[in-house]
């Protein structure tokens, strides 16, 4: 099933909407077992469907961006994961990497215990097993779906952590990752003070951004999740700070599409009689 989800977001994140049944015969599999996997998506807000069709407008924000780039995201959540050890307690900001880490940790079946300011995160795994939630409470912003602020700082200080993951909307070399939402990063760098570690999960796209607001500084920083097309100069900045950088692959994984052997996600067109 996960594999088919890669598939169905990768069509998705290059067209706007396509059929159902048209997505069924690409993937060559029936109607009930596509619509399983489409009931699965649409629960946890990465797509929207509306007389025969399937698409992502409509969709949560966050499960908007998870669509994009999933299969990188996915890559390094897994890659984060497995450095959480059995029984530890970590707190989680917002994000697609974020909740897509969240999942894995779900999955690796840890007995990890997450504190986080993300209903969306919370809402995601809920129903995962092996997994404890704690939602801390706060102002909440409901395009990003975070609770922030001075009362969720203030919940914040009851818990320590081992290890803290955030993602972040920009890099600057000089003084470590931003963020585009004062009251976010305010929160992500009280929260940090509660985590013995601290790591960014966060696909190398971001960092040829630049927030308005400064995240969190590279000497708090203990390690970042990324992909291999980090530019050499952030990878320069963060290794001088003796922050460590695990890469994951950046190459598609390969899709053998039952219909159209060899070819890869593609834009189409239905004509319209």
């Amino acid at each position: 099933m996960r594999d088919r989800t890669v598939k169905i977001l990768d069509l998705l994140s290059t067209n706007k909407k396509i059929r159902v049944t048209l997505l069924a015969e690409m993937l060559d599999v029936s109607h009930v077992t596509l619509r399983k996997d489409l009931d699965n998506l649409e629960k946890r807000g990465i797509i929207n469907r509306t007389h025969g069709y399937v698409s992502l407008d409509g969709a949560d924000d966050i499960g908007k961006r998870m669509a994009f780039n999933y299969s990188i995201k996915r890559r390094i959540a897994k890659a984060a994961a497995q450095i959480v050890e059995e029984g530890e307690t970590v707190m989680l900001e917002s994000g697609s990497c974020c909740a897509l880490f969240a999942e894995e940790l779900a999955i690796a079946q840890k007995n990890a215990t997450i504190i986080t300011n993300s209903a969306f995160i919370a809402n995601y795994v809920c129903k995962q097993q092996n997994i404890k939630i704690i939602l801390l409470g706060g102002y909440f912003q409901p395009e990003s779906q975070v609770l922030v602020g001075p009362f969720t700082t203030k919940c914040g200080e009851s818990f320590y952590a081992d290890k803290f993951f955030l993602g972040a909307d920009g890099f600057v070399p000089e003084h470590g990752f931003t963020g585009r939402d004062h009251l976010r990063a305010e929160t992500a760098a009280e929260l940090a003070k509660r985590a013995k570690k601290v790591y960014i999960l966060t696909e190398a796209a971001k960092f040829h951004r630049r927030g308005a607001y400064n995240l969190i500084d590279l000497n708090r920083i203990t390690g970042v999740f990324t992909d291999e097309k980090i530019p050499k100069e952030a990878e320069a900045a963060l290794q001088k700070n003796n922050v460590s950088v695990q890469k994951v692959p950046t190459v598609e994984e390969k899709i053998k599409w039952q219909r159209f052997p060899g070819q890869p996600p593609f834009l189409y067109k239905e004509r319209v009689e």
